[in-house]
């Protein structure tokens, strides 16, 4: 039993470090790029590579021997350091410094926001405002999708903005699962095939326990979900507060 718990372990480090890898990256990971991080050979974690490629976590392409994260892989990776992911005090200070709490006007204070979100995570920012039955959405930093080397085929950029664009389709997506403080969706999860090669981070912010809207992130599946998640949930803490003192 104890063994099997071990090898749990090893192949669960394995994969966070090949994740860590290719987002600090976005190259694919091979066994040698990782060795150093353990005491293990690099044969033996060329195998836990295979044995995690074989379960669905890790894929390859064809021109390099190196793996890259499958959206199974991503999923795992998020689910384990969803309750550990923390952000750091300095790149709190940083974000509260930006975030101006001064603003009175409500549309002043969602485009800023918008514009504080995106700048710090580097994604695409959406956030939508329900207001006498009506749904108003802002969204910000497009342009850091043209930017990340996952997005380099023009064609999939074009389906990314559309979507940016069509804001009924992006509030049916962001308005999902709605009762739960954060939601992460990756890649195929997003059931929109124009961004199933994305991950999006949504939360909900509110006023007195009465949500007003969803605050989203949206960006490449090699997203740095350590930084973003906690992102997000701080600043949609920033932006209830701000809507509280209006």
């Amino acid at each position: 039993m104890v063994r099997t718990i071990d090898k749990e372990a090893r192949s669960r480090s394995v994969l966070s470090s090949v994740i860590d890898s290719f987002i600090q990256t976005s190259n694919a990971v091979s066994s040698e790029d990782i060795c150093h991080k353990f005491d293990y050979s690099s044969a033996t974690i060329r195998n836990i590579m295979y044995e995690l490629e074989e379960l669905g976590y890790l894929t390859h392409t064809h021109t390099s021997a190196g793996r890259i994260p499958t959206d199974k892989g991503y999923r795992y990776y998020v689910d384990i350091l969803l309750s550990q992911m923390r952000l750091v005090e300095e790149e709190r200070e940083r974000i509260y410094k930006e975030y101006n709490l001064q603003l009175k006007r409500l549309e002043d204070i969602l485009e800023m926001t918008s514009e504080v979100l995106s700048s710090f995570t580097h994604c695409a920012s959406i956030i939508s405002l329900l207001r006498h039955n009506q749904r108003t959405i802002y969204y910000n930093g497009a342009s850091f999708i043209a930017e990340h080397p996952e997005f380099k085929n023009i064609d999939k950029i074009r389906d990314i903005l559309k979507v940016l664009e069509e804001k009924k389709r992006l509030l049916d997506i962001i308005n999902q699962d709605i009762e739960k403080k954060i939601n992460v969706y990756i890649g195929g999860e997003l059931a929109c095939k124009e961004i199933a090669n994305c991950s999006m981070v949504v939360s909900t912010y509110g006023t007195q326990d009465i949500p007003l809207g969803r605050i989203a992130v949206l960006g490449p599946r090699s997203m740095n979900y350590g930084q973003v998640i906690p992102t997000i949930e701080y600043v949609s803490e920033l932006l209830s507060k701000a809507l509280g003192d209006l």
